[in-house]
């Protein structure tokens, strides 16, 4: 059994020491892009400032005969921009496959010091957690690395699941996971083909009128997806750690997509993906608390004093639990706009 002293040690000679806490840096929107495609790398400059990250792209949605390409694309990336406050962070390819050995290698020895988050995919159990955790630390001693990068999963198997909680607790380089719908779908053999959100047959239906046997019924759609990231965001919250919403696939249904990533931030979610730049202003809207929201939560904490005791707000009852929800909602508010004067004018910080 590993002593709890043993994970604020470096795994390897000469690597940084492991982080104690996972600071909240704003990740409201983690912007996939495509390394390899020249197209795309030439709008980034444009973007850096203006998404909280940016993710080149390694594993899915990479052609097995561009992935050498996208790697030394994302090498390049790395060393010719600067990203100034946006993170930049990759997702390699998973880990049986035949090329996240020589992703790691090339990453972390010559762009180490540009990334902050390496993502991992279809992680199973703490032990792929600390196969890269080892991994990670040899090559951070072998570049000479002063910080250690962060890691994190992607939730796409039933097993991954059944182990989150595990797995939020396997390494201090955990940073946060992602819900991965499309393929936790197939591992769990569902009826869907969409890439996250709700299916119309998915749903709950109105009892039958006492009276009228023919009458209409009304239907309400339900959320595939609320009981695995629910236990997602438990998991991560008890670990100090970050949970996500993935990637939602129907680029023109712009209004099902706001409102999946927000059944996901009323939830606990800090962030989503976004796959498309249409996606990028839902995220950075969901993922920001409403203006009114954080007056009304200001206007209850100054209400409450010291915290303790109970007030009457409206003919609401505000007490200490309801202190707590608020200064949630302000505390975000405050570190999203730390860095963005027009949204801190917004709440009237």
């Amino acid at each position: 059994m590993r002593s709890p002293k043993d994970f604020f040690r470096p795994l390897a000679l000469g690597a940084p020491e492991p982080v104690r806490e996972i600071p909240f840096r704003p990740s409201r929107m983690i912007h996939f892009f495509d390394p390899s495609n020249e197209k795309m790398v030439s709008k980034l400059p444009g973007l850096v400032g203006t998404v909280d990250v940016l993710l080149g792209n390694l594993e899915d949605a990479i052609q097995a005969d561009r992935k050498e390409a996208a790697r030394e694309g994302l090498v390049k990336v790395g060393k010719s921009i600067d990203f100034g406050p946006t993170q930049l962070w990759t997702r390699v390819n998973s880990l049986d496959s035949p090329w996240v050995l020589d992703d790691l290698i090339a990453l972390v020895t010559e762009i180490g010091d540009k990334l902050d988050v390496i993502m991992v995919p279809k992680v199973e159990g703490a032990e792929d957690i600390h196969y890269v955790d080892r991994l990670l630390s040899q090559l951070e001693a072998r570049a000479g690395l002063e910080r250690p990068l962060l890691v994190h999963a992607i939730l796409e198997t039933a097993r991954g699941v059944a182990n989150v909680e595990e797995i939020c607790a396997a390494s201090p380089r955990m940073q946060g996971l992602s819900l991965g719908p499309a393929d936790l779908a197939a591992s769990r053999r569902m009826k869907t083909t969409r890439v996250g959100g709700g299916h119309p047959d998915y749903l709950v239906r109105q009892d039958p009128h006492p009276d009228d046997a023919e009458a209409v019924r009304t239907t309400y759609q339900q959320d595939l997806w609320h009981y695995t990231v629910a236990r997602m965001v438990d998991a991560c919250v008890a670990n100090g750690i970050f949970a996500y919403y993935g990637p939602f696939g129907d680029i023109k249904d712009t209004v099902a997509c706001e409102d999946q990533f927000r059944n996901a931030y009323l939830l606990g979610c800090v962030g989503a993906w976004s796959l498309h730049p249409v996606q990028i202003d839902i995220a950075k809207k969901v993922f920001s608390p409403d203006p009114a929201e954080v007056a009304w939560a200001k206007r209850v904490i100054e209400a409450m004093g010291d915290g303790t005791g109970a007030v009457m707000i409206d003919g609401k009852m505000q007490d200490d639990a309801t202190v707590k929800q608020c200064k949630v909602v302000v505390a975000l508010a405050e570190a999203l706009a730390a860095n963005d004067p027009e949204l801190a004018a917004t709440y009237g910080f």
